[in-house]
């Protein structure tokens, strides 16, 4: 009777949730953001119920499938796995029926088949080895020291102090450190270990018995024990054909012997217990310096020469160059010589055993075939540079820049000898402003590892967006997704609310509910152990949000007024707007002005720009109009819109006559380009203002000239394949199948859902 009622409890909460997707949740509009997040917390406070949650979305997921109810799919999908990661121990036949589920969504298209793929690679492996994807989580995410899994993972928060107050910030920085206060390398392996051996044995042995034996260990033996739960786990995960119950074997092996260590060494079972699953490592950072970002990140990959770390470290943060850094840790070498070597360090290329020069004092041959020492260190060649580059790209084949392109294609599969042991997820919190600052900062990357490569082989970089707005209202209508505030400093998160239904559930939610959270008061400083509400909603979108949406990233080019002031150069992701500025005309010449004659407003514009066609052919259009002012947006006001291209609004002045005479009216005069150039033809000059943001507006400017921004290694291969091919005007070599245009990819929970 029990169960029952507890099942019905939980099919309660998941119903709620797929009326929230539907919008037929009106009555609690309070609790939007929520469900998914309580949903989860009774079963942390109660894990024996986690196969029962399992049984129902799995029901709901069969249900969703024959009914054609898509749009319930990746959410219930989303929350299974987070449950089957965090759950003590499901059975074998619930594995099977989920990685049966997710076999089916291969045949549908893209996202559910991106998905369903990753999710059943992860359940083959889970299945075998139960506990795999929560010791992996733990330890990349913890910076747990391993071989046999060596990867790192960490999230950087970055607020900007302008957008957000001081109260917002404050709550923040709490929360992160009230989330990681318990939290150290020790308690951490005594999870993995328990995790590991009770989802193996499941409930055949005494947990709590387990527990205190390995908190009562010392340090080093606990480590032993650690580095042998995951060699057997991740040994049994590699397997070809990995087979279960051996793999209880190993385990059941690594239990007796810990509790045989104990003078107490009795066993006796005593059902399941849940094993708590931390927040990942989470650094929180007022975004105050440009090149913030990239030094936050060269801190945590760190220079491989641990020696010369420190000194090599200090001098690249001064100098904000990274072209030198790997030069520069050759300081610990303890002998160089100027001796420029011209082996190329592959056995084939050796001359033949009679020809093979000897070296000074020696006659061995093998000695003169394996002796290497004294050459000048050569960098690496320009091949493997660019393709590294080419790999790093997280966009889809940028080459088709004029065609439907905006997709969520996050199956990129990297190249297998790129092993990235770190993965560093940016999460910025703020409106379209925010996001303009993070595509300087990546273009600023790239232009960095176009130079010298160093973070690109070693560094997996994800990022992610939390839209938060202070002092808009905080009610939302009833049909709409967002009010007009937010509307207009949110627009590419109302894109991606629009676009993934779980974003808007999850994410979006927070726009208005992290100010609204800071005012009130915190129980984290009286209760530490309290569940942190955003914390805990960023921790699960930095887990399961790896579906990007890529945007292209537009270059500007503005003039001056002043002949003598050089050309600007810079790059927006959402919106470029252009007011002209008023003529102020000295008092004389106003009082000998006529007054029938009528001042016209604006300014007269020269426009050049190619126009957008599905077909992808070129057309060139030129106007001349008089105007007052434009915007440029580069994000689409609809999901379904894909195509890549600038929606330009341009205020045009129409002359009217009427019986009062001639008067002037304005006209909205809409383009849709990728390519234009607009130059002011009068001594009037007017105000340039880069994604809604005041800190970057341009004044006195009479002309500009917008145009998709290219990726920096694909100009670099460009221009030194033009040296060799002056009269090339299409891409040869490597830059032909290198991407061109530069896109920023925001990470969801499903890309974009058709």
């Amino acid at each position: 009777m029990e169960n029952t009622e507890v099942e019905s409890d939980i099919l309660r909460s998941v119903r709620a949730l797929l009326r929230e997707l539907d919008g037929h949740h009106h009555a609690f509009q309070g609790e939007r953001g929520m469900l998914r997040w309580t949903l989860h917390k009774k079963m942390d406070r109660n894990p024996l119920n986690s196969a029962i949650l399992v049984k129902i979305l799995v029901k709901e997921l069969e249900r969703a499938e024959k009914g054609d109810y898509r749009h319930y799919i990746i959410p219930l999908l989303h929350t299974l796995m987070y449950t089957l990661i965090k759950a003590p121990c499901i059975s074998d036949d619930l594995y099977e029926r989920v990685y049966d589920f997710c076999k089916k969504l291969l045949t549908l298209p893209k996202p559910y088949c991106t998905i369903g793929l990753d999710y059943a690679f992860r359940l083959k492996t889970e299945r075998v080895a139960p506990g795999v994807l929560y010791q992996r989580m733990i330890i990349s995410e913890q910076s747990l020291k391993s071989h046999p899994y060596p990867y790192q993972e960490r999230v950087f928060i970055f607020a900007d102090p302008d957008m957000l107050s001081k109260a917002v910030c404050n709550s923040l920085v709490t929360e992160a450190k009230a989330s990681q206060m318990y939290q150290n390398p020790r308690s951490c392996m005594c999870y993995v270990i328990t995790r590991a051996v009770q989802a193996a044995l499941g409930e055949d042995c005494d947990v709590e018995s387990f527990q205190r034996i390995l908190q009562d260990k010392p340090t080093d033996e606990l480590e032993h024990c650690f580095r042998q739960v995951v060699a057997a786990v991740e040994c049994t995960g590699s397997e070809m054909n990995a087979d279960r119950a051996r793999h209880a074997e190993r385990l059941e092996k690594i239990y007796s012997m810990v509790l045989n260590s104990s003078a107490g060494g009795g066993s006796s079972p005593g059902g399941l217990h849940g094993t708590p699953l931390p927040n990942p490592n989470i650094s929180f950072h007022l975004w105050t310096d440009e090149d913030q970002l990239w030094k936050e990140l060269v801190l945590f990959v760190r220079p491989l020469s641990q020696t010369c770390e420190q000194d090599c470290l200090s001098q690249e943060l001064d100098n904000f160059e990274i072209q030198d850094i790997v030069s520069d840790c050759d300081c610990c070498e303890q002998t160089r010589f100027s001796v420029l070597s011209t082996d190329s360090g592959i056995e084939r290329d050796l001359p033949a055993a009679g020809e093979e020069l000897l070296p000074p004092g020696g006659t061995d041959v093998e000695h003169a075939r394996l002796q290497r020492k004294g050459g000048i260190k050569k960098k690496a060649c320009l091949l493997e540079s660019m393709t590294l580059l080419q790999n790093s790209c997280n966009g889809p084949g940028a080459k088709q820049s004029g065609k439907l392109h905006r997709k969520s294609d996050s199956n990129v599969v990297p190249m297998l000898h790129l092993h990235r042991l770190y993965t560093a997820r940016i999460v910025v919190l703020g409106d379209d402003r925010v996001l303009g600052r993070l595509a300087q900062a990546y273009y600023s990357l790239r232009k960095r590892e176009t130079r010298r490569v160093f973070l690109t082989p070693r560094l997996n970089l994800q990022f992610y967006y939390v839209p938060v707005v202070e002092g808009q209202p905080d009610t939302r209508p009833t049909q709409e997704h967002t009010t007009p505030g937010q509307m207009e400093l949110c627009e590419l998160a109302v894109y991606l609310g629009k676009a993934d239904p779980w974003y808007e559930s999850n994410i979006n939610t927070l726009c208005h509910m992290i100010p609204k959270l800071a005012t009130m008061p915190s129980s984290l400083s009286t209760h530490p152990r309290s569940d942190p509400f955003i914390i805990d909603v960023i921790a699960y979108y930095v887990r399961l949000g790896i579906q990007p949406v890529h945007f292209q990233v537009y270059a500007v080019k503005i003039l001056f007024g002043n002949a003598a002031q050089e050309p600007a150069e810079d790059v927006f992701l959402t919106e470029l707007s252009a007011k002209v500025q008023d003529c102020k005309a000295p008092k004389d010449h106003m009082q000998t002005k006529k007054k029938t004659t009528l001042e016209v407003p604006g300014a007269d514009l020269a426009v050049t720009y190619t126009k957008v066609l599905l077909s992808d052919r070129k057309k060139e259009v030129d106007v001349l109009l008089r105007s007052t002012g434009l915007v440029m947006k580069a994000i689409p006001s609809s999901e379904t819109e894909d195509l890549v291209c600038l929606n330009v609004n341009i205020a045009e002045v129409v002359k009217t006559s009427n019986l009062s005479g001639r008067s002037f009216s304005s006209a909205a005069n809409k383009i849709r380009t990728r390519n234009i150039k607009i130059q002011s033809m009068e001594q009037r000059t007017f105000n340039l203002c880069l994604d809604k943001d005041f800190r970057r507006t341009y004044t006195n400017v009479v002309g500009v000239e917008v145009s998709p921004c290219l990726e920096p290694s694909y100009c670099l291969q460009k221009t030194r394949t033009m040296k060799f091919s002056l009269h090339e005007s299409e891409d040869v070599g490597l830059a032909k199948y290198m991407p061109k245009s530069l896109l920023l990819p925001i990470n969801t929970f499903a890309g974009i859902i058709q």
